[in-house]
């Protein structure tokens, strides 16, 4: 085979009328292959696009290609070498970029022979996510996998090019790394030439990041891979990767404006898309109290309401046990979704759906009311509200005939959690979110979160974000001295898209007694704290620069910008919802002799019969 017979002239995607009776070279995967008669069509195709093969042996030069074109089949990888030719009236395909033209092959070479693929190599297919990822390689050939990797490096290249333009170096920060405590377990690496001692995979460059601005580099960014082992679902994998930035010197109002920019070229040059800015702003609280979620879809109503007050003297035993304080001085609280006139779409199944769907985030029930057309409440719980309470319902509800209320009483987190998912799952269900590419994409800013959250349980604090994330300057002072702690807020920020959390960051600590209070309220001794963090905490007695960062979900990014769901689909080699990868089987079994040159036993659990 001479080396020529592998080097195209052209690709698959690129011949149009423009190039009649150009005598030019192909390769490519045979997509289909027709054989009507005398004449023979293959659909060749490679990344680029589809051409369309004519093979005539009533052609000079085409009688030994078309015997040779018996022999090809779908998956073949061949070589073709013909003229570019107009196809004939009616046999145009307007769908095809290439559908005007054909080549009629002189010259035909079989480069790679394939057996049958387990599936179709099309745009749709309906087989089992289990046998394309173990035939990953075959799966994306298909289109439709390759625009979305195409996408994706076209979305990284944008966002590179950006950030050069704004003075952000790239600096790569290690994989092996230290264990440290940011929210997730970690991934660990045992040292061969450290016996006894394990590296982690880092969760995220946290803290390397935070000393190259220790450093002084003022601006960096890295494409990072990151690393948690934790439970997996659609929008996770155990490895993934983000756009990490990190600044110096700059606070919100001068650091979202280089971030908002990046974002809108991103949705104009991908999707042509026109974002407006700047982006709102909104309170933690108000998206918590109004949508039940830090990370606010606000394309469509179905906000949330605060009953508490008219039932505060409730007779009734769930609503007076959520609004009773509890050992800690806490108390929940109760709030209602109405979905005006929309009450005759949900039968009793469907109501009980909701309930069942409520109850996976810990509500102990979802209380429904039909207002009837007397104005009536239709509801399981109605015989426990007094008159006054009906009429102060109805009232702040502004209810009609025909509406449907769902309430929750639990406390805060479970009533805004459970109605959080609720409101979405109506607002799918009423046909009010709009699909992928419909209407302008709702950008905004979620700002002012807490900083500690407080576990009943355990009857102490944890940090919102991660340990590193500053309070706002104005808390300072409470936080130091260990008060009002519950009232504290942080200079986090997260940017959300259509309800989609796309990016996440804070301002950081850059004070030794600030970043010192921290680790006392979260309960680590001094000991422990050096422990964990002691290069980090050494750092910042050396001059540290007031900064902040933001990190970006490159998958989720490019998974909204595809219109997917799973992030799996804008992965080249996702793994399952348990950590395998199908195709190569992994994780698998080590050696022996690995595992005793690593000091290592293992001990297997017994599997459940």
């Amino acid at each position: 085979m001479s080396k020529k017979r592998t080097v195209r002239s052209h690709t698959c995607g690129q011949l149009n009328l423009a190039h009649l009776g150009q005598t030019i070279t192909l390769c490519g995967w045979v997509a289909k292959r027709r054989d009507h008669g005398g004449l023979i069509f293959a659909d060749l195709r490679d990344r680029y696009g589809l051409t369309q093969i004519v093979f005539d042996p009533a052609l000079a030069g085409g009688d030994v290609a078309h015997d040779l074109a018996g022999r090809i089949r779908s998956e073949y990888v061949i070589w073709v070498k013909g003229q570019v030719r107009q196809r004939p009236p009616g046999m145009t395909n307007s769908k095809m970029p290439t559908g005007e033209i054909e080549v009629v092959c002189t010259d035909l070479e079989i480069l790679s022979e394939a057996k049958t693929p387990p599936f179709p190599i099309e745009e749709e297919l309906d087989v089992a996510e289990s046998v394309r990822l173990k035939y990953r390689y075959l799966d994306l050939r298909r289109p439709v996998l390759q625009k979305n990797l195409l996408i994706r490096h076209r979305m990284l290249s944008i966002i590179r090019n950006h950030l050069d333009q704004n003075q952000f170096v790239e600096v790569e920060t290690p994989i092996l790394y230290k264990s440290t405590p940011e929210g997730a377990r970690d991934f660990i690496v045992p040292s061969r030439l450290n016996p006894g001692t394990f590296y982690a995979l880092p969760q995220s460059p946290q803290t390397l990041k935070q000393l190259l601005m220790v450093s002084g580099m003022d601006r960096y960014y890295q494409i990072a891979r990151c690393f948690r082992d934790e439970d997996l679902r659609s929008d996770r994998q155990p490895e993934f990767s983000q756009v990490d930035i990190e600044t110096s010197f700059l606070d919100e109002e001068a650091f979202f404006p280089i971030l908002e920019s990046m974002i809108s070229k991103l949705w104009k040059e991908v999707l042509g898309q026109e974002v407006n800015l700047p982006f709102p702003r909104m309170p933690y609280s108000e998206a918590m109290n109004r949508f039940g979620s830090d990370k606010p879809d606000v394309r469509f109503g179905l906000e949330l309401n605060d009953l508490s007050e008219i039932f505060s003297k409730s007779e009734f035993q769930v609503f007076r046990n959520a609004l009773t304080p509890n050992v800690h001085g806490r108390k929940g609280s109760i709030r209602g979704i109405v979905a005006h006139g929309q009450a005759e779409k949900f039968s009793r199944k469907d109501l009980d759906d909701l309930q069942a769907h409520a109850a996976t985030f810990g509500a102990k029930g979802l209380l429904w009311i039909k207002v009837q057309a007397s104005g009536e409440l239709q509801s399981p719980a109605a015989k426990f509200f007094s008159d006054s309470e009906k009429k102060s319902l109805a009232e702040t509800l502004q209810l009609q005939a025909g509406d449907l209320v769902l309430i929750v009483a639990d406390k805060n987190k479970v009533v805004f959690d459970a109605l959080g998912a609720i409101r979405l799952q109506l607002g799918a269900k009423l046909g009010m979110i709009p699909k992928h590419g419909e209407g302008k994409p709702a950008f905004l800013w979620v700002v002012n979160f807490p900083l500690l959250e407080f576990d009943d349980k355990e009857g102490r604090y944890y940090a919102c974000h991660h340990p590193f994330t500053s309070p706002r300057p104005e808390f300072f002072e409470d936080f130091v001295a260990g008060r009002n702690l519950d009232q504290i807020e942080a200079s986090a920020y997260d940017m959300v898209l259509n309800g989609v959390e796309i990016g996440g960051g804070s301002l950081r600590i850059y004070r030794p007694d600030v970043q010192a209070a921290m680790f006392k309220i979260l309960g680590l001794t001094p000991e422990e704290a050096k422990e964990k963090f002691g290069f980090f905490l050494e750092a910042l007695q050396y001059g540290t620069p007031p900064h902040g960062g933001i990190a970006f979900g490159v998958d989720r990014l490019a998974a909204l910008l595809c219109g997917v769901g799973p992030i799996r689909d804008v992965m080249a080699f996702p793994k399952t919802q348990k950590g395998h990868c199908l195709m190569s089987e992994t994780p698998s079994d080590v050696t022996p002799e690995q595992l005793a040159e690593l000091g290592i036993s293992v001990t297997r659990k017994a599997q459940a019969e």
